[in-house]
């Protein structure tokens, strides 16, 4: 599937972004210009099911083959959030960038019982804006306005295969390319024994402190400051 793309920037060096779920490339409404100020053409997906790519079938092979399919490989820069990490990193080796950053990636869903699974998702399709707000008090009202429209155009479907993963391990063996993982504070994805973990495996583990999951919107200024020597 070739997914939609927006560009930032007419820079010589490159950058991919791959959101994470529920948004599309609207979430890196201060990340694209910002790398496009450094010198950068910013290419952002939407994933299958979210923004104003198609609908389809669903699973984390799908959303990484869609990318390799849509996005140059030998990129500078790739980034992903959440499920854009997981995306990337199940396509880091055939996109070939020359260095990756996975922000607070989806590399361990929690099991059943632990209070949270890709399936309550689902239930945010129909959240009001109070309960947005509620859950990220640290966001501006624009990032509030964007993710209620990209909820609205989300396909919650896209959500409900992730399940079978619950509980499951995703981190990888190794970097295929320099990489850095960016966690939050505290990060339900990554918790500290996986970040030990990822740290012998050769990954570069750090903690952008006092923010959310979605790093980049919980503070931007801390998020750009992490990525010192990345971009």
């Amino acid at each position: 599937m070739q997914l939609h793309t927006y560009t930032w920037g007419e820079g010589d060096r490159l950058a991919l972004l791959i959101h994470g779920m529920m948004a599309d490339h609207r979430t890196w409404r201060r990340v694209g210009p910002a790398l496009a100020e450094k010198g950068y053409r910013v290419l952002a997906v939407d994933l299958r099911g979210h923004g104003a790519s198609e609908r389809g079938t669903y699973s984390p092979e799908t959303f990484a083959n869609d990318v390799v399919e849509s996005l140059p490989t030998g990129a500078e820069l790739a980034i992903g959030h959440s499920l854009g990490g997981l995306t990337l990193s199940l396509a880091v080796d055939r996109l070939r960038p020359e260095r990756a950053v996975y922000s607070d990636p989806a590399w361990h869903l929690a099991a059943p019982g632990e209070g949270f699974g890709p399936d309550v998702f689902a239930q945010f399709k129909a959240a009001p804006r109070e309960r947005i707000a509620a859950m990220n008090p640290r966001w501006d009202e624009e990032d509030i306005d964007i993710e209620l429209e990209t909820v609205r155009v989300w396909d919650e479907a896209s959500a409900l295969p992730l399940t079978t993963l619950s509980g499951v391990d995703l981190l990888p063996a190794k970097p295929v390319v320099p990489s850095l993982v960016q966690l939050a504070d505290p990060s339900f994805l990554i918790d500290a024994a996986r970040a030990s973990l990822l740290r012998e495996r050769g990954f570069e583990v750090c903690t952008v402190r006092g923010a959310g999951h979605t790093i980049h919107r919980d503070d931007f200024d801390a998020y750009m400051a992490s990525l010192d020597g990345w971009v």
